[in-house]
């Protein structure tokens, strides 16, 4: 299997992810080959409406698109003509789907969206804020926003505890009940919730973070998911009641002391609302842009698409 092969591919688009987080539904990966040199991949989850096929973004993935598996050596020159092949390799077995809509989210270390943009596909830029380096977890606290996060991590230090042994049951659980709390459906099903945070934590790729105050309720909790290479805030938690500003500050900073020595960036998996921005920037992070790659071929789609927005 290629992902036991290559220790390079990212998280989300390893095969037991895909597994993970589509589990119920289909998916599959366009694989780009020069004889029996492999190219490079794109995982992709599709289904079917309304006698249409789609292909969307993956619940809980940040990242999806291509995956070029470059040659050694490339000139800078070289580098954009075989993305240029790869990715019209990938578009074919892609669009040979006769797809009425296709929307995918690229890693920020995908740079060139050029041949998608020839093959008809419109681009938005995103952001997410990156911690690059925790190896050294005193230097990103020094880093952080002494008035808005410093000081109320020391505050909170000293009356709570953090615990990295919450099941994944009890936390899709504690998520469905704050969902409801706020009076909103929670968009992610206990049993997906359950089964991801399974299948990541099983690997040594994922870790629950709680936080319980003195007399040992909790508060708070969050799921990460992890390589060697990065690690992603994707679902967290908290009780209404109880929960006070500074909690979400002080579990970020045991959940990045807990992964220096486990993977190298942290990433808190962005937002484009104004006040979350503010919030992930005062964390001393790097504003990082990636690609929304998108295209509709379908009249009727696109409408389906207007009315969903409302």
């Amino acid at each position: 299997m290629l992902c036991e092969q290559r220790s390079d591919i990212p998280l989300f688009l390893q095969y037991w992810w895909m597994e993970a987080v589509c589990k119920g539904k289909q998916w599959d990966v366009a694989m780009a080959y020069d004889g029996d040199k492999l190219l490079g991949v794109m995982p992709y989850l599709y289904g079917r409406k309304l006698g249409m096929t789609y292909i969307l973004q993956p619940q809980l993935t940040q990242y999806s698109g291509p995956f070029y598996c470059y040659p050694e050596g490339l000139s800078a020159n070289k580098r954009l003509e075989f993305e240029k092949l790869t990715a019209r390799l990938l578009l074919e077995q892609v669009e040979s789907l006769k797809p009425a809509y296709v929307l995918q989210h690229f890693s920020p270390q995908v740079t060139n969206w050029l041949p998608f943009y020839w093959a008809g596909y419109k681009q938005t830029t995103r952001y997410t804020y990156r911690i690059e380096d925790i190896s050294e977890p005193q230097r990103v606290f020094e880093s952080f926003d002494v008035e808005k996060r410093q000081r109320k991590i020391h505050r909170y230090e000293q009356s709570t505890r953090v615990g990295f042994d919450m099941t994944p049951r009890e936390f899709a659980v504690f998520h469905s009940k704050y969902w409801a709390a706020k009076g909103e459906k929670d968009v992610l099903n206990e049993d997906f919730i359950t089964n991801v945070c399974q299948a990541a934590t099983e690997r040594g790729n994922g870790v629950i973070a709680s936080l319980y105050d003195e007399d040992d309720r909790l508060l708070a909790a969050r799921f990460v998911a992890y390589d060697e290479r990065c690690a992603y805030s994707l679902m967290s938690a908290q009780d209404l009641q109880l929960h006070k500003n500074g909690h979400s500050e002080t579990l970020f900073w045991a959940l990045i002391k807990y992964l220096s020595d486990k993977t190298k960036s942290f990433d808190f998996e962005g937002s484009m609302d104004e006040g979350v921005e503010y919030v992930y920037r005062s964390f001393g992070t790097v504003q990082t842009p990636y690609f929304e790659i998108s295209k509709c071929n379908s009249a009727l789609f696109k409408l389906l698409l207007k009315l969903k927005r409302r």
